[in-house]
């Protein structure tokens, strides 16, 4: 699929943002680049800063390709970041003791050119991923990348209306680490205590906003601690202790060491949430469903949204448009 339908199906939500923040994300962008990491950068200065990155990824492996990614002037989007993206293979024997070595030494990169390089922010990181964000309206986002000149099997898009943070470019949705990329309705309210926990674990929150630690929190108890994603849903959006206490012995015992185990990570607040992976897109809300979730099935197509008008608009012909309950997962699976 190209990204036309997409635009068209955001560019409905314009009421679900400000103009300040909107972006897109499809995997499966980059076939002749298919096994290197594509690591997208906002460069402030490009001149001034990128030898600094080039210098960094240099260290820990070998750039196969770079180049400005595209974009064309909109009448009302400013562009104030240069987009820059590099086709990077790390090199594995640098981090012998790893069980990931290539994606714990991209996790390197992000966070320390994050934090360390002024004027330079590693946005997206996955193979094969595509990604793209300014601060616009949806459609003017999608025209300044032109969105419908890419291909992709599973694409993510997204409108902010920012609330407890500026509106700026790094902080439009979707937000991404490695193949892990994430989109975000609401507020998190346990967004400290989150942030602690994930930081425990070698994370660099630079961008002080939720949703960069809901990409990270899947990262670690998915990739890193192999949990699956409806584990690690449960992990996240546990059901109340009530609850608990009323399942059968075997499935209440499962829910407790989760909460026990995860309790830092448990997620408090309003909201709904699609994460996804190469190989899997995930929906769930908050466990009271303070934030709406739809789902609509087209065949082999699974389409998750805020809004059904936006599903309708990309599958005139959808089938049931269902509700998933509250702290519930809805997970499609890419098949081969």
């Amino acid at each position: 699929m190209d990204g036309a339908n997409i635009r068209k199906a955001l560019s409905m939500m314009d009421e679900r943002g400000s103009g300040e923040g909107a972006g897109y994300v499809a995997y499966g962008a980059f076939p002749e680049f298919a096994e290197c990491y594509a690591i997208h950068v906002f460069f402030d200065t490009v001149h001034e800063t990128k030898p600094a990155v080039d210098q960094e990824l240099a260290k820990w492996g070998t750039i196969i390709h770079e180049e400005e990614i595209p974009t064309y002037e909109q009448q009302n989007l400013r562009k104030i970041h240069t987009p820059w993206r590099y086709f990077f293979l790390p090199d594995p024997h640098l981090m012998p003791r790893s069980t990931t070595p290539e994606d714990d030494i991209v996790m390197h990169l992000v966070m320390k050119v994050n934090t360390t390089i002024p004027g330079a922010l590693i946005y997206s990181s996955g193979k094969n991923i595509a990604l793209f964000k300014a601060s616009g309206w949806p459609e003017e986002v999608a025209d300044f990348y032109r969105i419908q000149d890419y291909k992709g099997y599973l694409w993510l898009g997204h409108n902010r209306y920012p609330t407890n943070t500026p509106g700026w470019w790094g902080g439009a949705h979707p937000f991404n680490l490695l193949h892990w990329s994430v989109v975000h309705n609401g507020e998190i309210t346990s967004y400290g205590t989150n942030r602690r926990y994930i930081e425990s674990y070698g994370y660099r929150c630079s961008m002080f906003t939720d949703t960069e630690v809901v990409a990270y929190l899947f990262d670690l108890l998915v990739r890193r601690h192999q949990l699956s994603p409806e584990i690690a849903v449960k992990a996240l959006a546990p059901p109340f202790w009530d609850d608990i206490d009323r399942m059968p012995e075997k499935v209440a015992r499962l829910n407790t060491a989760i909460r026990l185990t995860y309790g830092p990570a448990l997620m408090n607040g309003p909201f709904a949430i699609v994460v996804a992976r190469p190989d899997a897109i995930v929906g769930f809300t908050d466990r009271i469903k303070l934030r709406p979730l739809v789902t609509g099935t087209s065949g082999s197509k699974l389409y998750i949204s805020s809004e059904e008008a936006a599903i309708r608009i990309m599958e005139p012909g959808v089938g049931d448009i269902t509700m998933p309950r509250a702290g519930e997962p809805i997970i499609g699976r890419v098949v081969a």
